[in-house]
């Protein structure tokens, strides 16, 4: 058989259109295989996807997840050791200084045997404490838990752009508001209807 030139053009058309095909099909990365460096790596998922601008996110909610840990531990140690220094009975202990500066500790401190040492105080001061170290205590583990939750979501985020990468939105959706015309029995009126196209 004779191919015209025309012919040869359709074929070898045919066999780039294929060969297009076929690359894209190689290119697809695996939702599997997205989900598994995800989750033995973070951010891996998404360089597999070749969704580079996604990393710093990935990397910037880890940091500020760390950060918040770190903030809250060193907090609520400096509380439980001022709590424990204000109530061992021990005068040479006064870590709280730290925290409690505005106030004079012979007001509150029993163990420095003042003059000026009230109870009241003393309780007050010890409630001040306690809230401090269950405040920075729940925030600290909520941190935690954050990062737990952040790192599921960038499994999920890893497997999710893994299975929407060729997913194809048609240039021929449109939405449409139109007049509908609506009988009653005092007669027509007009009503709004929404025409979805695909």
């Amino acid at each position: 058989m004779l191919l015209t030139p025309l012919a040869s053009n359709d074929v070898l058309g045919q066999a780039d259109t294929l060969k297009f095909q076929k690359e894209k099909k190689s290119r697809l990365p695996s939702p599997v295989k997205a989900t598994m460096l995800a989750a033995a790596f973070p951010g891996m998922g998404q360089v597999y996807n070749r969704v580079y601008w996604k990393i710093p996110i990935v990397y910037a909610g880890f940091g500020a997840l760390g950060y918040s840990v770190v903030y809250n531990s060193k907090n609520y140690t400096e509380y439980l050791d001022a709590y424990r220094d204000l109530t061992d009975g021990i005068p040479e202990t006064n870590s709280y200084t730290k925290i409690l500066s505005a106030y004079n500790p012979e007001e509150f401190d029993p163990s420095l045997e003042s003059p000026l040492y009230d109870s009241s105080v003393n309780s007050w001061m010890k409630d001040q404490l306690m809230n401090g170290i269950d405040y920075y205590q729940r925030y600290r583990d909520l941190s935690y838990i954050g990062i737990a939750l952040w790192y599921i979501i960038t499994i999920i985020d890893a497997n999710v752009e893994a299975h929407l990468f060729d997913y194809d939105i048609s240039e021929d959706l449109s939405v449409t508001f139109e007049p509908v015309p609506i009988p009653s029995m005092y007669g027509t009126t007009v009503g709004a209807g929404v025409k979805i196209t695909f």
